[in-house]
């Protein structure tokens, strides 16, 4: 069961600030000197995709913000999601910290926002050094769970050329932390004339996030 119906029923998973029974998808900050802070429009969008889509999302204008410095912050929220473009670090404390946050039900999209990869499969070896990351096949249902993308993980920026790839980690027979690589899903949810997408591609980038939320909660 996803983190947030488990959460829901005792309360331990709501937001402070948006009303209760609201879903939050909180942005994860992060040390090392990377901008974790990258696309300030993307999350706001995507919570406005998750309510198109049925889901009672939050109304928000800023991000919610999740340290993972802090165990206040990471416990607030069933889903968390990870971007930038530079270098990662976590601490040991830290690290200890967001695997229990997985471990329990938690749920981390890491989006790869050009740069992040080098740093993040090093940080991620040492999150879950037992647990490799897994490319997802074209028919893992992540990809058809409500809107359906045939190939798997849709392009959305070019970034290294190539398809996009999108990677899974399981603990216990649930994918905990999905990442998704040489594809940039949150520059294609942030406002349209940011990056001046074409509207197909932006359509991409939110239906895709709205699967990846959508099997987090589920599963």
């Amino acid at each position: 069961m996803g983190l947030w119906a488990a959460g829901a029923a005792c309360g331990q998973w709501e937001a402070p600030e948006p009303p209760p029974g609201t879903l939050v998808v909180a942005k994860l900050k992060y040390g090392g000197g990377g901008d974790w802070y990258v696309n300030p429009t993307s999350l706001a969008n995507l919570h406005a995709a998750l309510r198109e889509a049925g889901l009672p999302a939050a109304r928000l204008r800023d991000d919610v913000v999740a340290d993972v410095a802090s165990a206040d912050d990471l416990f607030r929220y069933p889903i968390l999601h990870m971007s930038g473009h530079g270098n990662v670090r976590f601490s040991e404390e830290e690290l200890a910290r967001l695997r229990r946050y997985l471990e329990r039900g938690g749920f981390l999209h890491v989006d790869d926002n050009y740069g992040l990869d080098e740093a993040w499969r090093r940080e991620c070896g040492r999150l879950f050094p037992d647990r490799p990351l897994v490319e997802l096949p074209a028919d893992h249902e992540l990809y058809h769970i409500y809107y359906d993308f045939p190939a798997g993980l849709p392009k959305i920026h070019e970034h290294h050329g190539g398809p996009a790839r999108g990677y899974g980690v399981f603990y216990e027979g649930r994918m905990v932390i999905f990442y998704s690589y040489n594809t940039d899903l949150g520059d294609g949810w942030e406002d349209a004339d940011v990056h001046n997408d074409p509207p197909a591609k932006r359509e991409a980038a939110l239906q895709m996030g709205v699967n990846i939320v959508l099997y987090a909660l589920t599963h």
